[in-house]
Parts: C-alpha cells; structure tokens; sequence
C-alpha cells in the first residue's frame, strides 16, 4: 500500500501562482498524476508525468500554465500552477500508478488538497 499526501494548496487570487507537492511512501517508483474535481462533476485528468520523468502529459486547456515534475529521490511529484484563473478552483488530487494505466486507472489516490482562487 502506497500513501500519497498532497501538500500547497491555498487560496491565491487570479493570475497568481501555487506549487503542489506529492510525497510517495515507499521506495518503489510509479508514475504519478493529477486530477482535480469541483462539487457536482466528474473528476478530470490534469497531468501525468512517467515513472522515467518523461513522456508529460497535460490537458490540452492547461498546457502552457502547469507543469508537472519529478524528484525520484524524494519519491516526490510537484504540479507547478500559474497564471491561475477562478475556474481552476477545485480538489487536487495526486495519484501514483502504472506507466500505461495512470491517466485511466491509478492504483494509488491521495486524500485531496483544496486550491481556490479569487477573482
């Protein structure tokens, strides 16, 4: 059993900027992701980042404002947010899984951490 504890979330106003942090338990190296998810819809994919720190990937609305990195020492995965806007408010969630599943099916769920911002 993996833990995930998410940590960086806050209230930051528009055009402001949060770093996430997402420290693994463990020595064994997953792929990881990030999801985030308002009241009343489905969960959404964010980015996912490789266990090899390649082959990034990003929802196509948020290329270019987030990015999502490694440490594999720490065991550790961070999501860099900026220029943030309202809509971007919701649970972040980090996830650990394999290579091919992480963007479907992750294995592994932390418990959240709230991002809101202000208008």
């Amino acid at each position: 059993q993996v833990q995930l504890v998410e940590s960086g979330g806050g209230l930051v106003q528009a055009g402001g900027s949060l770093r996430l942090s997402c420290a693994a338990s463990g020595s064994v190296i997953y792929a990881m992701g990030w999801f985030r998810q308002v009241p009343g819809k489905e969960r959404e994919l964010v980015a996912t980042i490789r266990r090899s720190g390649g082959n990034k990937y990003y929802a196509d609305s948020l290329k270019g404002r987030f990015t999502i990195s490694r440490d594999n020492v720490k065991n550790t995965v961070y999501l860099q947010m900026n220029i943030l806007k309202p809509e971007d408010t919701a649970v972040y969630y980090c996830a650990a899984g394999s290579d091919s599943m992480i963007a479907t099916s992750p294995v592994f769920w932390g418990q959240g951490t709230q991002v809101t911002v202000s208008s």
